[in-house]
């Protein structure tokens, strides 16, 4: 056992086993091995999930409240986080389901006219862990060039850190692929949504006059998504990841949403696919996006896989392939749709720049359509909000 009070060595400090820095009290242990000390931040204790890397420079609160990172620990590449505070209108979820986050340097003191709250006593509030000092850049390679590891975070003011004990809980965790997180992050009952977009000097609105019926999905919906629909025209009932086809139909629908969320689709799919082939088979208008994309490829016959490193940032770009246009897009996934999986009747529409993955799909001759990425865009560029229109064109189309 390697019990650590940690002597004197810079915090940040990456290891294979050794216990390191006076000023260390907290620690990201990989199951590979690796160590990296640091100090702890926001709320004392320890986490186990899969390590990835987020390179978006804003919106830190957003991606921490993203539902889709379920069982995942996340690792700022910007090293500047919490100058803006925290802010109660910038939630995406009113209870995170990230297991902690590792920062370069310690937490900035908020210098934001919205800034309500310090982001260090936001973390404490919501229970999440995390660790500052750390060299992220290094980290960061390590995740581009071997994959997203197992890690454990943990922040323990007082006592010793158990290196060895932590490696082998985090060499315990079976990981994502093969994991089911939807269930943990969606609704548990159906409910009404009528928030719209926010507005500088109004906050957010309410959708009063709707033209559309949308039943939302709920994977891990995030709430711009949802505010997004509205503003749109759309008056949005959403339904738990569970639904059944009956479920979601009953409530006559002009289109149905397929919302984002975490782990992996295969086994979402297992009760999501049964539902979304009934909708499908009524011929409505279909929209899904991240999880809802998957889900949609698995329901027309693709196959998805898991990725290396996935796609986490607001500086993605994806190509049109039906227009020539780029966009720069925001994104959160690990998996990915096969694309020599895709059958006769599933066309690709866009693709992404810096690996080539695939990034949307369209069904031939059916209102159905989706993309891997977050065209709410939050945070992140706003040039995929088109796709929201796109979607009410098509249940305009359909109700003549």
């Amino acid at each position: 056992m390697t019990d650590v009070e940690a002597p004197a060595v810079p915090a940040g400090t990456a290891d294979r086993g050794a216990a390191f820095s006076a000023a260390a009290d907290a620690a990201l242990v990989l199951a590979s091995g690796e160590v990296f000390w640091g100090r702890g931040a926001g709320a004392a204790g320890k986490a186990v999930g899969e390590v990835c890397f987020n390179t978006s420079i804003t919106g830190y609160q957003e991606i921490i409240t993203d539902p889709s990172y379920a069982g995942q620990i996340i690792t700022f590449t910007f090293p500047h986080i919490g100058n803006v505070g925290a802010n109660p209108e910038d939630l995406e979820s009113t209870t995170p389901a990230v297991r902690g986050c590792v920062m370069r340097t310690d937490i900035s003191e908020p210098a934001n006219w919205r800034a309500a709250q310090h982001l260090d006593a936001w973390l404490k509030a919501m229970r999440l862990p995390a660790v500052t000092g750390v060299d992220t850049r290094r980290l960061t390679r390590l995740i581009r060039d071997k994959g997203a590891p197992t890690g454990c975070i943990v922040f323990q003011p007082k006592g010793r850190i158990d290196v060895e004990a932590l490696r082998a809980e985090a060499r315990a965790w079976p990981g994502l692929e093969g994991m089911d997180l939807a269930k943990d992050v969606t609704c548990r009952q159906t409910y009404t949504w009528e928030q719209t977009e926010w507005a500088l000097g109004k906050g957010y609105g309410r959708q009063t006059k709707p033209r559309f019926h949308v039943v939302a999905v709920d994977y891990g919906a995030k709430r711009n998504i949802l505010r997004c629909l509205a503003s749109a025209g759309c008056r949005v009932t959403v339904v738990p990841a569970t639904a059944t086809a009956d479920d979601i139909l009953r409530h006559a629908p002009d289109g149905v949403f397929l919302s984002n969320g975490p782990g992996d689709p295969a086994a979402t799919g297992t009760y999501a696919v049964p539902a979304i082939k009934g909708v499908l088979d009524a011929g409505l208008p279909l929209f899904g996006i991240c999880l809802g994309h998957q889900m949609l490829a698995l329901a027309l016959g693709c196959t998805t896989s898991k990725m290396l490193r996935g796609h986490r940032g607001a500086n993605q770009p994806v190509k049109d392939l039906e227009t020539g246009k780029v966009e720069i897009t925001s994104q959160n996934h690990g998996f990915v749709v096969d694309r020599e999986s895709m059958p006769k009747g599933v066309i690709e529409t866009h693709r992404s720049l810096f690996d080539g993955s695939v990034e949307g799909l369209r069904a031939d001759g059916r209102p159905v359509f989706s993309v891997q990425y977050h065209p709410e865009a939050s945070p992140g560029p706003q040039d995929a909000h088109y796709l929201f229109d796109r979607f009410v064109k098509l249940m305009a189309e359909r109700k003549g």
